[in-house]
C-alpha cells in the first residue's frame, strides 16, 4: 500500500468530501468534526486552523494534538485493505479516518463509532 500521493494531498480538499458523504446519508458536518476531534485531539479552533493553512495529510496527522489510544480498536476493510493490518503508520491513520467517516455514513451510532 504505497500511495504517498495522498500524504501530500491537502486535508482541506478531502474534508468537504467527508462532509458531503455523510450529509447524503442524513448525518452532519458536526458529526464529522466530532470523529476528527476524537481521533486526533484537535478541537474546533485547531481543526479550523489546519483547514485554513491548507496542510497536507502528513502534516495534519503529525501535528495532531493527541491520537486517541482507542483508535487501535478501529477494524475492518477500507479501500480493499484491513485497517488493522496496514503497516505504514500515516496510511493507517488516514484509513482510520476514512473508516470512521464510512461508519458515520452507514448510520452507526456515535458511541459505537467512537469505540465507547
Amino acid at each position: 500500500m504505497k500511495n504517498t500521493k495522498i500524504f501530500a494531498m491537502p486535508f482541506a480538499s478531502v474534508y468537504p468530501l467527508y462532509v458531503q458523504k455523510v450529509e447524503k446519508k442524513g448525518r452532519t458536518k458536526e458529526e464529522v468534526d466530532e470523529i476528527i476531534y476524537w481521533l486526533t485531539g484537535y478541537d474546533e479552533a485547531t481543526l479550523q486552523r489546519q483547514l485554513e493553512n491548507n496542510v497536507d495529510f502528513e502534516t495534519f496527522f503529525e501535528q495532531a494534538p493527541q491520537m486517541n489510544s482507542n483508535a487501535r480498536l478501529i477494524k475492518g476493510v477500507i479501500c480493499g485493505y484491513r485497517v488493522e493490518e496496514i503497516e505504514d503508520k500515516l496510511m493507517q491513520q488516514i484509513r482510520w479516518l476514512d473508516k470512521l467517516a464510512d461508519e458515520l455514513a452507514k448510520g452507526k451510532k456515535m458511541e459505537k463509532i467512537l469505540r465507547k
